[in-house]
């Protein structure tokens, strides 16, 4: 029933066609972001969550991304249900390109049998982008001179804002040490064109996973007596939207209260289009948890041609949990099988 299942959901999501318009803004720190990564993630941690990510890159330049993210979630027990509410917002380059985001998704869970869990899910979502285009630059404001510091004769009917509803759809499946997600954003392609030209936002697949690997921490292997986890997680993440593909490959390395990540990201077996390298950037993250609340800071050194005088990126992410319901009764992480995803214990 799982092997079938998982095929038929893989066969869909390979078998949309891709165009190639643009990109969405990315979280090194994939798993503390974890609906924006698959709404199937959305109270995988049998609870309630609350996060928020920030995300700075190439802050040495104008030409800078902001991205911002901030997400509840919460696990129905009774109803093997899960629903989580995620607002995005992304600002791009020297004309200020906004994006903001509201998503609403729901996820069911299904205990194929006593190893393997899956967790199929839908996301509905509305974007308002917006552009200042007095910020621009136009054809009829240069001359041999340079810029004449004439206006422009451009005409914007829609003042430089656009909207659009969108879906997405996701799935993960998990055992106590391994899991396999994957989900698909933009399925209808919206058109984001400002001019009303044509400009479909291409779908943006994901294939992400790992493995938890228990660590011998005197008790009993990956875990204290406290309860404290003691384990090394290798991840991965790729991605593809149009003509771009990226692929995160790491590890997280877990001895609480704190967590140390390290990321390579790149597809070095791949020459990109024109000239350059296809390595991007080597990625470290360091976090802490303490009880309810998780904090993640993580720094992209950029490895590409562009360098590190870009500044990087700059990663923080913000994770508090939380339980609804009667006190008396265990949550169902205790009682069930816990996905072993990093950031969801």
């Amino acid at each position: 029933m799982l092997r079938k299942t998982l095929i038929l959901f893989s066969l869909y999501i390979l078998l949309i066609p891709k165009d190639s318009y643009g990109q969405d803004p990315q979280f090194s720190q994939y798993y503390a972001a974890p609906l924006y990564l698959n709404p199937a993630l959305a109270g995988l941690n049998q609870m309630g969550r609350a996060g928020v990510n920030y995300r700075n890159q190439w802050p040495s330049i104008d030409a800078s991304f902001e991205t911002f993210s901030a997400y509840v979630d919460y696990n129905f027990d009774e109803k093997n249900s899960s629903v989580g509410l995620l607002i995005t917002s992304d600002r791009e380059g020297i004309a200020g390109l906004t994006s903001t985001e509201i998503a609403l998704q729901y996820a069911y869970q299904v205990r194929v049998n006593y190893k393997w869990t899956f967790r199929p899910a839908a996301q509905i979502s509305y974007t308002l982008r917006d552009l200042n285009f007095n910020r621009l630059t136009f054809g009829d404001q240069i001359d041999s001179n340079g810029l004449n510091g004439n206006p422009t004769a451009e005409q914007f009917d829609n003042a430089g804002t656009v909207g659009y509803f969108d879906l997405g759809l996701g799935g993960i499946v998990f055992s106590d040490r391994i899991w396999f997600g994957t989900s698909v954003h933009h399925i209808r392609e919206p058109d984001q064109s400002f001019l009303g030209d044509g400009s479909p936002l291409p779908r943006k697949l994901s294939f992400h996973g790992g493995y938890r690997i228990p660590l011998q921490s005197g008790l009993r292997r990956g875990e204290t007596a406290k309860g404290m986890q003691r384990s090394l997680s290798p991840t991965f993440n790729y991605r593809t939207q149009g003509e771009f593909d990226q692929l995160d490959l790491g590890v997280y390395f877990t001895w609480e209260p704190v967590i140390f990540g390290l990321w390579y990201r790149g597809i070095p077996i791949k020459t990109p289009t024109g000239s350059g390298s296809n390595t991007e950037s080597l990625i470290f993250m360091f976090g802490v948890t303490q009880k309810k609340l998780t904090f993640g800071y993580s720094f992209d050194y950029t490895l590409s041609n562009l360098g590190i005088a870009t500044g990087g990126a700059h990663e923080v992410s913000i994770t508090y949990t939380f339980k609804m319901g009667d006190p008396r009764k265990p949550a169902r992480n205790v009682r069930e099988l816990q996905c072993p995803v990093p950031y969801m214990f």
